[in-house]
């Protein structure tokens, strides 16, 4: 979802939700910001239960040291509810401390220990375990059996490491497309959740995009990254825009696709830098046609 973008309206979201609905694709994504003018995001879940019916609901990433953790369990098992089961959560820690502040959280407890603890305490209330002194748990329950299932966002091993004993899979990002690198922290996650005695983890990474003729994706991205990291000096935005995230045709993205589909990687969030919905329609022609391969 453009979450990030300027000048949204409902419509706009709504007609997005709706196309990634109609397909291929597998996730309709968004993440979370405080101290910034993107839509509020359980509030946008609920919606996206409302708009779609098919695709997989990923938040990329909720921080949830910036809620309290049962109000969030709870908005999370109703967001589960609405969307039929189809709600995926990605939890991080986020790196601004000006959302924290904005949000009345303490930057101090922007770590990882303390983001499991608030994560134990929501898979309590999932389970129906009493965490208050109430007559009834707070519900309603989720959909799906337990809560649902958690990733991690993530760049580094150690984080990852943390993360095997509460999360499901990896929601990380990758901001120059190195396959290798990718390849070497999914090795670390596989490892992980091995010795952790769980299944194989979801792996996962995103990476921003557009998509075009000529030097337009690429000045979309830098436009882009200077609206949406606007807490880093514009100079410095402005040396990492021309190796940051992915612009190019569409057969240059078919390309990259396919290079992280060879190591492994279960789904690619493709982060929007425009509004703009042909965007979408013009990754579902790259998406159909690599599926069309699969099959």
């Amino acid at each position: 979802m453009p979450v990030m973008e300027p000048n949204l309206d409902a419509a706009t979201l709504r007609d997005w939700a709706r196309l990634v609905d109609r397909g291929p694709f597998s996730s309709l994504c968004w993440g979370e910001r405080m101290a910034f003018d993107n839509p509020e995001s359980l509030t946008l879940l609920g919606a996206l239960s409302a708009w779609t019916d098919r695709v997989q609901l990923v938040t990329t990433v909720l921080i949830p040291q910036l809620h309290d953790p049962v109000m969030l369990a709870k908005a999370l098992a109703t967001g589960d509810m609405l969307s039929g089961g189809r709600l995926t959560v990605g939890f991080g820690v986020g790196g601004r401390h000006e959302d924290y502040r904005a949000a009345g959280a303490d930057p101090a407890t922007q770590t990882m220990r303390e983001m499991a603890d608030r994560v134990a305490v929501m898979k309590r209330v999932w389970s129906g375990e009493k965490v208050t002194d109430s007559t009834l748990p707070v519900g309603p329950p989720p959909l799906q059996a337990g809560g649902p299932k958690l990733l991690v966002g993530t760049t580094g091993p150690k984080t990852t490491r943390h993360a095997a004993g509460w999360a499901d899979g990896l929601a990380g990002i990758t901001l120059d497309l190195d396959v290798d690198k990718q390849n070497e922290l999914f090795d670390v996650a596989r490892d992980a959740w091995r010795q952790a005695g769980k299944a194989a983890p979801h792996l996962a990474t995103s990476f921003w995009f557009a998509i075009g003729d000529g030097d337009n994706p690429r000045a979309q991205i830098h436009q882009h990254l200077l609206r949406y990291m606007n807490w880093i000096p514009s100079e410095i935005v402005d040396a990492m825009a021309p190796t940051t995230g992915w612009a190019g045709t569409a057969h240059e993205l078919r390309a990259v696709l396919q290079r992280f589909a060879d190591i492994g990687t279960d789904e690619i969030y493709l982060i929007p830098t425009s509004s703009d919905i042909d965007q979408v329609r013009r990754v579902a022609e790259v998406v159909e046609e690599l599926d069309s391969r699969y099959d």
